[in-house]
């Protein structure tokens, strides 16, 4: 009796795991599809972009949209790096880097202190303010941003898109940063603090490395924003020859009419060094956003 008992239980467990197994397929096969229709509708306008960049303005309204052109030419490449790109690609890199590394050196100062001084008020407070600086838009605090660089006499400088950068990019960063140097044992901050290291030394010597994960990750997104940043631009710069990337799209534009070959090759060379990052940095990057579910 016991014995029939028992190969029935295994029976049941045998079909429970069997149809387990059919419905985890069913749902990869559904992820599949889902997956390979998300990968056209993102692949499809990035290739009408790079092949219509290659056609001149006649070919391009003329033939269809999605066919290669019968004549593949560089000269909207050539008219877009004659048009003072470099110039305009190094603003970009410079209002970029001003940005990134003050902000992420001070983001993980500050979380660091936050993680640290976890009794401390004066600390809970800052990261009250820190979490209160994510939930305003850069768009409703342009007008008093114009008037402080106006005030601060930097308008029409690339140090005035830099500034306001850096105080909406430090935000997330300590957020990010927080979380993830609360993960790192207290064991070791005590092991170090044992061992007489201060506190300048566990961050250089052990919070730096174990969050590098971290610190590539806010870098990239942050990096993206900065890098393809519109408003900013716009309203605290004047002068052609501070015109970063985003705004260089203006000068193929005419009163009548838009050059968009030119315009789709200054994209693609605008994008290009964030793709050639991403690639780079891709690793540090998945692991830096996986890593608050692996632990």
């Amino acid at each position: 009796m016991a014995v029939a008992t028992s190969a029935q239980a295994t029976t049941t467990r045998a079909s429970g795991g069997t149809s387990y197994g059919r419905k985890l397929i069913r749902l990869n096969w559904l992820g599949g599809t889902a997956g390979w229709l998300w990968l056209v509708i993102v692949i499809v306008p990035i290739y009408w972009i790079v092949v219509s960049s290659f056609k001149d303005q006649s070919a391009f309204f003329s033939q269809n949209p999605f066919t290669l052109p019968a004549d593949p030419t560089v000269a909207n490449y050539q008219l877009v790096i004659k048009s003072d790109f470099p110039r305009y690609f190094l603003n970009s890199v410079v209002v970029t880097a001003g940005t990134i590394v003050p902000a992420v050196a001070i983001a993980f100062m500050a979380a660091y202190a936050i993680v640290r001084g976890a009794g401390s008020r004066f600390l809970a407070g800052v990261n009250g303010l820190f979490l209160m600086g994510l939930a305003i838009p850069l768009q409703a605090t342009i007008i008093p941003v114009y008037l402080l660089i106006i005030k601060m006499h930097l308008y029409d400088s690339l140090l005035a898109i830099v500034l306001p950068s850096i105080a909406f990019s430090i935000p997330l960063s300590v957020l990010v940063l927080t979380n993830f140097i609360r993960d790192v044992p207290k064991e070791l901050f005590e092991s170090m603090r044992v061992d007489g290291a201060s506190e300048w030394g566990m961050l250089r010597s052990l919070a730096l490395p174990l969050t590098r994960p971290a610190l590539v990750t806010v870098s990239i997104y942050n990096g993206l924003g900065v890098w393809n940043g519109f408003l900013l631009p716009l309203i605290l710069t004047q002068s052609p020859d501070k015109r970063t990337l985003p705004l260089a799209l203006w000068t193929f534009q005419g009163q009548y009419s838009v050059n968009v070959p030119a315009v789709l090759a200054s994209v693609v060379l605008t994008t290009l060094p964030i793709v050639i990052l991403y690639a780079i940095g891709r690793r540090q990057l998945l692991s830096g956003l996986t890593a608050g579910f692996s632990r």
